[in-house]
């Protein structure tokens, strides 16, 4: 049993460093050796003891929704907001400028499927953004011609809502989601609403985004 009980802490161990992006990253010293990069590497931003608390306090979230009043540590934390965040997806809508130019409408729904999908490489990052205050916003003027705006409407549960515009198309978003910790994965299930408006020729657009882990 005690054998068994250090195997499952070893493993819970290896699950908190690779959910927060430690798994197999090299300790290097920037003066360029090896020898002491170790023993700085404990005294820095993620101390042994702090990894093995972590666990600890998070063990008990196993199964409960992040984004409800649990407490996390802010060094699982990018420097963003999730308003910030959702403004991440104008950096390819050039596509929905030619879906609004298109006039095979199979082809317009992959251009627009396309878009809507090109928000997933930035979960390659795996930090969790920061939870805007009620009332924040976030602007982003003349981004390739689309001016984009969102506000953080609810705290609990946080909710935030955005909106963009050009001259093809007028974007809607309620950014809503629920979550269950599993120790080392997350599942994310959207819940908020997507519309995209192409104004060439009125075409309305609902999009739900798949669950993800």
């Amino acid at each position: 049993m005690t054998s068994g009980l250090s195997l499952f802490g070893n493993a819970m161990h290896r699950s908190v460093n690779g959910f927060l992006g430690y798994e197999g990253v090299e300790v290097i010293n920037p003066e360029g050796g090896k020898e002491d990069a170790e023993e700085e590497a404990q005294r820095g931003r993620w101390k042994q003891e702090e990894q093995e608390s972590y666990w600890k306090m998070m063990h008990k979230y196993i199964g409960s929704d992040v984004t409800s009043m649990v407490t996390l540590p802010v060094l699982i934390f990018e420097p963003m907001t999730m308003l910030q965040k959702m403004a991440e997806l104008m950096e390819y809508s050039y596509l929905l400028d030619h879906a609004d130019e298109c006039e095979d409408p199979y082809l317009r729904l992959v251009y627009a499927s396309s878009w809507a999908i090109s928000v997933y490489y930035a979960y390659q990052r795996t930090w969790k953004p920061f939870n805007p205050i009620i009332g924040e916003t976030y602007e982003m003027v003349n981004h390739g011609g689309i001016t984009f705006i969102s506000e953080q409407v609810s705290h609990h549960p946080p909710m935030s809502a955005g909106h963009a515009e050009n001259e093809h198309f007028t974007y809607d978003v309620t950014s809503k989601l629920k979550t269950k910790f599993l120790g080392n994965s997350l599942d994310v299930y959207p819940v908020g609403r997507t519309r995209v408006s192409l104004k060439r020729d009125g075409v309305v657009l609902d999009l739900v985004p798949p669950p993800t882990k």
